[in-house]
């Protein structure tokens, strides 16, 4: 087992020094154990590097940001080897762990196995919400559903050793770790991007897998240029863990069939020297369109603050809540003025905190009466990372200031928005 600094990954190496290097990137709550029954075929002749995702598995908990930094985190981790190119298969988050390398990285990356894995998980409203509901009841909620998750029916039922082993992952993981990394899944989306991965990739999924299924997988086969889909029988979102021997063919295939050469690892990190220039300068790719040129100017010397908004409305109330405010045609012009100067002017600002921002709006609401709209900002106050106790007494505060007659209104109003947003599912 490694020693992390703040800015790599706890890992493990397995296999003969010097051989091509193969890493492999587990799916959230889990640990880099969930790949151990592939290990002996894999590293007959190759170095197998494993990580953990932060606070899963013991590693420190170093919450990341994005998919991005967790990317950049593994290749610290790979450069401290003296790894400089390798190939790579991930599961679900580990997955996309590989296509946001590919992109960005793809000096590095020789080749790609995509398991389990979609280039936008659910959607932003799904994963926040489990951040919320893991917020507020930790990771039991999560622990509980993850057989019926990860596994089929079949192979629960008659490998109860497994599940009780793939349950205590989840519990042992740090919560807010879990949080962070539900809130990099609910931004991650690379859909726009696929066409510029230029690597071999296999994209392998179960064909019982009700996470990320059969259709993501077809998406990214249809976006990669070199891609081929393997759909494995009897298996579910851990199809390493429950059809390990299928899996490992598989990989073993691929790997072998597009053949790199990694240099091995080696026990100092290389020497520092001048990079040779690249002979063509790979451009960065946006996964976000540029705007066309006929699109209408913003004002001299100030942006447009609508964008901004929009997505900062949409992040903070969730996708289905600004769905339906701009849906009603009637109120169009309503809705552009909250978006553009509420939203992209006002809660864009950086002088307070989201969390500050929530704990203002919050009060405003009560003293006004406004029940709708104090519960959806009851749910965005708990994604803003207000917990149900910080919200109840920030009302029971305003009895104070704002009357008791508004605050037990508001408490009931409050109460109901606390429990339908971090109930756990059934």
């Amino acid at each position: 087992m490694s020693e992390t600094s703040t800015n790599t990954l706890q890992y493990r190496v397995d296999g003969q020094e010097h051989a091509p290097v193969l890493v492999l990137g587990p799916s959230l709550g889990t640990t880099f154990h969930m790949w151990d029954r592939q290990i002996p075929e894999l590293t007959r002749d190759r170095r197998v590097v494993r990580f953990d995702l932060p606070g899963h598995g013991g590693a420190p908990a170093q919450p990341f940001t994005s998919v991005a930094e967790l990317g950049d985190r593994l290749l610290a981790t790979l450069d401290a080897l003296g790894v400089q190119r390798f190939g790579y298969a991930g599961c679900s988050l580990g997955g996309a762990v590989g296509l946001d390398l590919a992109l960005r990285a793809p000096h590095r990356v020789a080749s790609l196995a995509l398991v389990a894995t979609a280039p936008r998980f659910g959607t932003a409203d799904e994963f926040r919400q489990r951040g919320v509901v893991v917020r507020t009841n930790g990771l039991e909620p999560m622990a509980r559903t993850a057989p019926e998750q990860w596994f089929t029916p079949h192979f629960a039922a008659n490998q109860p050793a497994i599940v009780d082993w793939a349950v205590q992952m989840v519990r042992t993981t740090d919560a807010a770790c879990y949080v962070a990394a539900c809130e990099a899944l609910a931004v991650f989306d690379v859909r726009a991007a696929l066409g510029s991965i230029g690597v071999p990739a296999l994209v392998l999924v179960g064909s019982e897998d009700r996470v990320t299924g059969p259709a993501e997988a077809r998406t990214l086969v249809a976006g990669i240029a070199d891609a081929k889909l393997a759909v494995v029988p009897g298996a579910s979102h851990l199809a390493p863990v429950e059809q390990p021997a299928a899996v490992t063919d598989l990989l073993l295939e691929h790997f072998s069939a597009t053949g790199h050469d990694t240099g091995g690892l080696h026990a100092v990190p290389p020497v520092p020297g001048p990079a040779p220039a690249p002979a063509e300068p790979v451009p960065a790719t946006p996964v976000v369109p540029a705007v066309p040129e006929e699109a209408e100017e913003p004002p001299a010397g100030r942006p447009d603050p609508y964008e901004k908004g929009l997505g900062l409305r949409r992040e903070i109330l969730g996708d289905a809540h600004v769905d339906r405010a701009l849906a009603d045609a009637d109120a169009a012009d309503f809705q552009e003025l909250v978006t553009r100067y509420a939203w992209g002017e006002v809660w864009a600002r950086e002088g307070l905190d989201r969390r500050t921002r929530s704990v203002v709006t919050l009060t405003a609401l009560v003293a006004g009466g406004h029940r709708e709209a104090l519960a959806d900002h009851t749910r965005a106050a708990l994604r803003n990372g207000l917990s149900p106790a910080e919200i109840r007494e920030i009302v029971l505060h305003t009895a104070v200031y704002c009357g008791l007659p508004a605050a037990e209104t508001a408490l009931g109003t409050v109460g109901r928005a606390i429990a339908e947003e971090t109930t756990p599912p059934a």
